[in-house]
């Protein structure tokens, strides 16, 4: 899947004035009927409907009932209007899922970042094709990442090695919906179903089994390749276990 923007290529100046509330707001021509927040909105939920390149400042003011122009007031472009749009929708899930626990519930932290982070990709499937290498934080980011820091304070690992942690988490998250948001374009492109796509290789496949040239494949199970199976939750719970074996560790060195 290849990437269709990238965050912080903008007037990253001019974005974090707008996120962190430092810009200058519209002072001429009439009121304004319109509010940053507005545009905002009205952008991710076009984003979530329809995908990113359907998010244009001429596709907004038809949606917000404005001039184009008029958009142009409050910001710059598309480009700093898409990390409005990231700082709005990565931190708040974040923030909301991962309450406060006492130190050694830092399992269940891991777990609710994992849910939470899922649950985003789904929400806003067009964050997995922005390139987020270079994010712009704003407010709702950092309390997001805040929040996920203080959740993992009982481990008791180094700064860097915390940050590892929320970094294996999130991409191990990515790849779960990224593959979820995969199945489901190649569905809709081809207009064939996974079921159906993976039945027409079947006979090929059996007579390959059979041929005795691929014997670890041929040994697996009817239902390894089950739908039914939770890969996420499974994943989760492994890497739960290595940070486990991890924090024990550092327990007793200390």
């Amino acid at each position: 899947m290849t990437t269709t923007e990238t965050s912080g290529s903008g007037d990253v100046s001019r974005s974090l004035e707008l996120l962190w509330g430092t810009g200058e707001r519209p002072s001429r021509g009439p009121k304004p009927a319109l509010s940053l927040d507005r545009i905002v909105t009205s952008a991710i939920r076009v984003a979530d409907a329809e995908g990113l390149p359907a998010v244009s400042m001429r596709r907004l003011s038809t949606e917000l009932g404005t001039g184009t122009m008029s958009l142009y007031r409050y910001v710059p472009g598309k480009a700093e209007l898409l990390d409005l749009m990231l700082d709005r929708v990565i931190g708040e899930p974040l923030e909301g899922e991962i309450a406060p626990t006492p130190p050694e519930a830092w399992p269940d932290a891991v777990r609710g970042m994992a849910a939470a982070h899922l649950a985003l990709y789904r929400a806003h499937p067009w964050l997995l094709k922005v390139n987020q290498s270079r994010t712009v934080l704003g407010p709702s980011a950092v309390r997001g990442l805040d929040a996920s820091l203080f959740a993992l304070r009982g481990m008791g690992l180094s700064d860097p090695e915390t940050i590892s942690v929320v970094i294996a988490v999130q991409s191990f998250t990515s790849g779960i919906a990224r593959m979820e948001l995969e199945s489901a374009e190649a569905a809709q492109q081809t207009g064939q179903s996974e079921e159906e796509f993976w039945r027409r290789q079947e006979p090929y496949l059996s007579k390959a089994m059979l041929s005795g040239e691929y014997p670890s494949l041929a040994e697996l199970s009817e239902d390894a390749f089950s739908s039914e199976f939770d890969h996420f939750a499974f994943g989760v719970e492994r890497l739960i276990g290595g940070f486990r074996a991890l924090v024990a560790e550092r327990a007793g060195t200390a």
